[in-house]
């Protein structure tokens, strides 16, 4: 009977054992988010063999051409008025770039990919798919209902369609490209807002170098730049919020082996980003003999776009988190990392300015600071299984910013 004790005691897994069987579970759990949903993954830009690659390209450079043209043409008279407001454009670009890139802090898309998204909205997606259909159909609308009628209700009838649409298929030829890497409601957001943000850049370019001429030419800069800042002040809520949310619907619509497909919310977000398109686009006459309180109705449609943003944003991001934080489990239970650590870098920006807050002395906010960036550079790394050196160094870097003085 003794011996039998003691040989159960001896075949008992003990602790140890345990514990590398629950390691090898997380890193498996980890790997499987790899294979899922692309996690690290680079986008191979040049495909020829790729239908895809050939239509992209082939409408980008077609839309650019008929960019430059078009431009060019209108803003010819007026061209130092155009550039300074342009410059302007430039800055606004890259603040809502830097601002974008920023919401993509869990798997980051590639940035290739990202430039692809902001090249098609800026060219194909304006100038050579809506212009030309927004221009027939107005054309249409005038000649069916009459020129009065189609100036106030033709627009938001037209472009938030043909605009949405002509988006849509650029996010629609990125995951043929890129089937690998955009596998989330949270990556099609994200090429989404970038989509919009190239589509709103130019055709801010485009409302300056119209509106410069205005009253015979007297003052281009300061026409130009009045049209200017009213389309930044309300860009916000603009073609990247539209886009954002359209993006999320289609990709719920269509599904991937990493997002089951959802109709109906697909359906309905598209719908939203449609409505609110077009609401914004004939503002002027809904609220007919109240324009005097224009200012108050374009506030109210910005934060209603802005909420809807938001909720679309929390709703997308959740599985991202969730994966973020699969992806560091092993870290945290090796104890390179600790539960507070994964859960500023998983949790909101409110949780992670929290969690820096706490530290205290400046000193201390900033290293923390700094260390869920090596923390993010850590998550980033780990799915290049081929380059172990880099791995151990994000590692070792998050030791040493840890315990330095």
């Amino acid at each position: 009977m003794i011996w039998n004790r003691l040989r159960r005691a001896r075949d008992r897994p003990t602790g140890t054992h345990t514990q590398l069987s629950d390691y090898s579970n997380l890193e498996q759990a980890r790997a499987a988010v790899f294979e899922r949903s692309g996690w690290g993954l680079r986008m191979e830009w040049f495909q020829p063999r790729n239908a895809a690659f050939w239509v992209f390209w082939g409408l980008v450079i077609t839309g650019g051409w008929n960019a430059v043209g078009i431009i060019r043409s209108t803003a010819a008279p007026f061209a130092s008025a155009v550039e300074v407001n342009s410059f302007v454009l430039v800055l606004y670009a890259a603040l809502f770039w830097w601002i974008t890139r920023t919401m993509d802090r869990y798997s980051t898309l590639p940035v290739s990919l990202v430039v692809h998204a902001f090249i098609w909205g800026a060219t194909a997606a304006t100038f050579f798919m809506a212009i030309y259909a927004n221009d027939a159909v107005l054309s249409l609308y005038g000649k069916t209902f009459g020129q009065s009628w189609a100036a106030d209700w033709g627009a938001g009838l037209t472009a938030p369609i043909t605009e949405e649409v002509s988006k849509g298929i650029g996010l629609v030829l990125l995951i043929t490209l890129a089937p690998r890497i955009v596998r989330t409601t949270f990556d099609a957001f994200i090429l989404g807002a970038f989509l919009g943000l190239g589509f709103q850049i130019v055709e801010d370019v485009l409302y300056v170098a119209q509106t410069a001429g205005a009253n015979f030419g007297a003052q281009p800069f300061l026409a130009g730049f009045e049209t200017l800042i009213l389309r930044v002040t309300t860009g916000v809520a603009g073609h990247i919020a539209y886009s954002a949310i359209f993006a999320t619907g289609l990709f719920l619509l269509a599904g991937s082996p990493a997002q089951r497909r959802r109709v109906g919310p697909g359906i309905l977000l598209m719908l939203t980003a449609v409505v609110l398109h077009g609401v914004w686009d004939d503002l002027s006459a809904l609220t007919g003999p109240l324009q005097n309180w224009n200012l108050v109705f374009i506030a109210v449609l910005t934060v209603v776009v802005l909420v809807v943003v938001f909720r679309v944003f929390r709703f997308a991001v959740r599985p991202e988190r969730d994966d973020l934080r699969i992806v560091l489990a092993p870290e945290l239970a090796a104890g390179l990392l600790t539960s507070d650590e994964v859960n500023a870098v998983v949790g909101t920006r409110r949780a992670r300015r929290r969690y820096i807050a706490s530290a205290g002395a400046r000193p201390a906010r900033r290293r923390r600071r700094v260390l869920l960036t090596a923390i993010h550079d850590l998550a980033e790394a780990l799915p290049q299984t081929d380059d172990p050196d880099h791995i151990a160094f994000t590692r070792q870097e998050i030791t040493r910013i840890r315990t330095a003085a």
